[in-house]
């Protein structure tokens, strides 16, 4: 991989994704995210000065989904990549039921780094579970970090709160701690770049110094 050239991460660990024919409104959680990155990561690989984009989610080996979302690569373009990694039982779950599992899936994370032998130059996490991912790892190979909610914990919560739920309800069905927890933990200074595009922020260098003074 050329040095002049970036290789960046994304995230999105919940839902059904693959690289086409994709089972919009199968449930909650395979809805218009899992177009939307599927795209952005494809848009991104053909980009000036893109070497690489792998774009990261669960995979799932259910006899009641596609095996297609078994398969640990898949190419999305020239330059683009799904990867899936194990994260907790190999059976598909909800996205509520992911955050005891997130631990293993930033571990097999840095792993697959460390086969690759490359270290991302950015990494995006879209929502809050791909975001608690994202800014984990980030952190600890000390690169920039993104992080794009797509929706809020909170503003969930009060939703659920005037239709009648309970806290106690919202914790059971819905692990709202966790994902206010995360969000409130990388909504952070980088949050001023979102709206800046993506394909230009990637070339410009002084801004990813803003965001990490050590890149």
């Amino acid at each position: 991989m050329k040095t002049n050239q970036r290789y960046l991460a994304l995230f999105s660990i919940h839902g059904l994704i693959r690289g086409n024919n994709f089972e919009l409104g199968r449930d909650a959680d395979t809805g218009g995210q899992v177009k939307y990155v599927v795209e952005l990561a494809r848009e991104l690989g053909q980009q000036k000065g893109i070497a690489r984009v792998d774009l990261f989610t669960r995979q799932v080996i259910d006899s009641r989904v596609g095996t297609d979302y078994a398969q640990p690569r898949e190419q999305l373009s020239n330059q683009a990549y799904l990867i899936r990694l194990p994260c907790g039982p190999r059976r598909y779950l909800k996205k509520e039921s992911l955050w005891p599992y997130l631990e293993s899936f930033i571990d097999h994370t840095l792993q697959y780094f460390r086969q690759l032998g490359q270290v991302p130059d950015i990494i995006h996490g879209h929502y809050a579970d791909a975001g608690y991912v994202g800014s984990v790892v980030a952190s600890l190979l000390e690169v920039p970090f993104i992080f794009t909610g797509h929706s809020l914990g909170l503003v969930k919560e009060a939703h659920l709160l005037e239709k009648g739920f309970t806290r106690e309800q919202l914790k059971e069905k819905y692990n709202i701690g966790y994902r206010i927890e995360a969000e409130n933990g990388h909504s952070m200074p980088l949050h001023w770049l979102l709206p800046v595009p993506l394909k230009k922020f990637v070339n410009n260098t002084n801004a990813i110094k803003t965001m990490n003074p050590k890149a």
